[in-house]
């Protein structure tokens, strides 16, 4: 593994261990020319996936980015980076399982609003005004009325989301 700090192509693995959900080793690493410590991530990774944008462009499935994006919508909010993880994990998860090697976008999108539905409505109404390309204020009102009033009538989320 090369080192994040000074480039060198080799690293010694001090600690490994695996995550709390158990989809991913977590390695302390460190670099033997310039001493520092990184960690790295190890996942399986079952078929590459490609996500087909509504343009019709193609692009790899990026872990990162959709971490990313779902973080940006939880932001100031009660929601951990530990259930942000469990939460890309699952998304990952049921799209491997899903068998097919090309995945709408919408579909990707779907499984991220059902997720944030359960983790926290807030996040879910902010990724739906990106996601659905709200225009005006009416559309939030819209969402939000479509909303189940309680979370105990709210859909079940699929087993692998947590």
């Amino acid at each position: 593994m090369r080192c994040p700090f000074c480039l060198n192509t080799d690293s010694q693995v001090k600690d490994s261990r695996p995550t709390e959900d158990g989809s991913a080793i977590r390695r302390r690493r460190q670099c033997p020319a310039c001493a520092a410590r990184f960690t790295t991530f190890e996942r399986v990774q079952l078929r590459d996936l490609l996500i087909v944008k509504k343009s019709g462009d193609k692009q790899a499935f990026d872990r990162e980015k959709l971490a990313g994006s779902i973080a940006i919508a939880c932001r100031k909010r009660p929601v951990s980076e530990d259930q942000i993880e469990r939460l890309v994990s699952g998304i990952q998860r049921q799209l491997e399982a899903s068998g097919k090697a090309e995945i709408e976008g919408g579909e990707l999108g779907e499984l991220v609003m059902e997720g944030l539905h359960a983790l926290d409505e807030v996040a879910y109404v902010r990724f739906a005004s990106v996601y659905r390309e709200f225009r005006e204020a009416s559309d939030f009102g819209k969402l939000i009325k479509d909303m189940p009033d309680d979370k105990a009538d709210a859909p079940e989320p699929k087993d692998t989301l947590f």
